[in-house]
């Protein structure tokens, strides 16, 4: 018996709700280094901070998905061999 398989589906609105909110808090994140009273130095310091966590979050977003595509795709594999060998396992053969 194969399970079915549970995907996920992304609307357009959910992406567009992801997108704003991104965009929002990044945008939300430069006017605040702008304004806060520091030198150019400390504002450039922020600001390559808040970069390096934007990459480093997207880096580390793409590695969990790949993982759980890398695991969803061996537990298809793996039941696919458990149906192979069920389907061609016959109780009444002689040993």
């Amino acid at each position: 018996m194969s399970t079915p398989n549970a995907q996920s589906t992304m609307t357009s609105a959910y992406v567009a709700q992801a997108s704003i909110a991104f965009g929002v808090s990044l945008i939300g994140a430069g006017v605040g280094i702008l304004y806060l009273p520091l030198d150019v130095w400390q504002r450039g310091f922020l600001g390559m901070s808040v970069l390096f966590l934007v990459t480093s979050s997207f880096t580390l977003a793409k590695v969990v998905r790949d993982r759980q595509e890398s695991d969803s795709l061996r537990v298809r594999v793996d039941e696919a061999r458990l149906e192979k060998l069920i389907a061609e396992h016959d109780p009444f053969k002689a040993a």
